[in-house]
């Protein structure tokens, strides 16, 4: 099926976005755009013809990703225990940001601009939401709550742990602390 561009501009978007997702998982979200350009060997102009922003590049090497904890949310959604499948849900959610480099600043939210127009948090909070809601319905998580709170957390936790010696285990600690709370258990 054609997206409306020629058959050499689609070649060059795929060749552009696989050296992105290189760069991307060697360097993290600040990779350089004009680093992809040379070593995809165009122009600075043509990758940010394909994207425009640091965020849609972000966006379109995280898409894969989404995709798959989309498709795990909806899985889950039939658990029989509700706030476990969410908590393994973004469990799941927090090992792919550690793992996949940008992808937590491809989550983040632009304070800027309103949170439509981050597709990747959209697709994340839609996916999440009936995994949300039943655990609220259940009485497992606060009714305020929302995924946007709960993917605000996680993207805070990645960002702050990923200089850490061993970010994967120091955001799982962080998230199980910010679950648990702060209070001892009696």
């Amino acid at each position: 099926m054609s997206d409306g561009r020629r058959a050499d501009a689609r070649r060059n978007y795929a060749h552009i976005l696989a050296v992105a997702e290189e760069e991307v998982a060697t360097h993290g979200s600040g990779t350089s755009l004009e680093q992809i350009a040379r070593t995809a060997n165009v122009g600075s102009a043509t990758v940010r013809r394909h994207f425009p922003s640091r965020r849609a590049l972000l966006e379109a090497v995280s898409a894969k990703r989404i995709a798959a904890l989309c498709a795990r949310a909806v899985e889950l959604t039939g658990e029989d225990d509700s706030r476990k499948a969410l908590l393994t849900w973004l469990d799941e959610v927090v090992s792919y940001c550690v793992t996949a480099r940008g992808l937590a600043a491809a989550l983040s939210y632009d304070e800027t601009g309103p949170a439509h127009e981050n597709s990747c948090s959209t697709a994340i909070e839609e996916a999440g939401d009936p995994l949300l809601r039943r655990a609220a319905r259940d009485g497992v998580v606060a009714p305020e709550v929302t995924v946007a709170d709960l993917i605000t957390l996680i993207v805070g936790i990645v960002l702050a742990t990923e200089h850490h010696p061993d970010p994967a285990a120091r955001a799982d600690r962080l998230f199980r602390l910010a679950v648990a709370g702060l209070s001892p258990r009696t």
